[in-house]
């Protein structure tokens, strides 16, 4: 028997061996994936049984989301499949995490009938990139903490490594509450608040004092009042007057109060509340009737 050499086929046979569209193996094959192996004498394509095995790698790597460029380089050995499945891993990871950001502003703006001004503005601020929101995050606390060199340095570490990122699968909760906590961290007013309660913790410290203990003005507040209040000291009487001395010192009562009063509490606690949701942790409390305790306290004293 006569060897005439390895069997040729024409593209029509070789779409039905492979399952494929003419016009798909076509394109390949006029783009350099797939090369024709010889031509018939009307100049016809002829392809062999390796253009059969190409063509399933071909379209492996296809259906698996690599481009046409990736292909040619798998297929001339310019690089691996190892290393462009280790490109095209990072790459879906990325598209991966834009679609359940995508899912969860939709889900948020489905729940809050948000209005298209607030559907941009959410899609803009849960998008950022890392670079972007640790650029938020740093601008805030250098104009909170710049120059207060005698504030308990604690604070600035505890806060700036306090307020988390976007989790890589959000829920819409969490879109939600970090779009409200980047607006409030890009707001000059709530800025300028921040810094008031700053500063005044930072007032009455001394080298003696140890760090983390002025933070928010809360750890003594709670620790003092709570045990004022277990103790059953009403505001008014000598020894909330000796508990407020112990907790304040010579500072202005007045002024102490106005700050108390002030919306930079409440938004203290509204940004220690979005900070927990963005985190998905349970809210840390908020020590209401402590705080309550020492504006009653504060109260009584001025009226006397």
């Amino acid at each position: 028997m006569i060897d005439d050499g390895p069997e040729l086929l024409t593209i029509g046979q070789l779409a039905r061996r492979t399952k494929l569209p003419v016009r798909t193996i076509r394109y390949w094959s006029d783009v350099g994936a797939l090369p024709v192996v010889d031509r018939t004498p009307g100049n016809y394509r002829l392809y062999d049984a390796g253009s059969v095995a190409r063509l399933e790698l071909i379209r492996t790597l296809r259906d698996l989301g690599l481009g046409l460029d990736d292909v040619r380089a798998v297929l001339a050995g310019q690089i691996t499949v190892a290393d462009v499945a280790a490109r095209h891993v990072s790459a879906l990871d990325a598209q991966i995490r834009s679609l359940k950001v995508t899912r969860a502003v939709l889900a948020t703006v489905a729940e809050r009938g948000a209005t298209p001004e607030e559907m941009t503005l959410m899609n803009r601020l849960a998008r950022l990139s890392a670079a972007e929101r640790k650029h938020i995050i740093d601008t805030f606390t250098a104009e909170v903490f710049g120059g207060l060199d005698t504030a308990d340095p604690d604070i600035r570490t505890r806060l700036r490594f306090g307020i988390p990122d976007l989790p890589d699968d959000p829920t819409a909760a969490q879109v939600d509450a970090w779009v409200e906590l980047a607006e409030m961290l890009q707001d000059p007013e709530f800025r300028r608040s921040m810094r008031k309660v700053i500063e005044f913790n930072a007032a009455d410290r001394t080298p003696e004092t140890p760090p983390g203990t002025s933070l928010w003005f809360m750890s003594r507040l709670v620790h003092l009042a709570g045990e004022a209040r277990a103790r059953g000291v009403l505001p008014g009487t000598d020894e909330a007057r000796a508990v407020l001395g112990e907790l304040l010192g010579d500072a202005d009562r007045a002024e102490v109060l106005a700050l108390m009063r002030s919306a930079s509490q409440a938004e203290v606690a509204r940004l220690r509340e979005l900070i927990a949701r963005v985190q998905g942790v349970e809210e840390q409390p908020r020590h209401r009737e402590e705080f309550a305790w020492v504006l009653a306290a504060l109260e009584a004293e001025l009226a006397g």
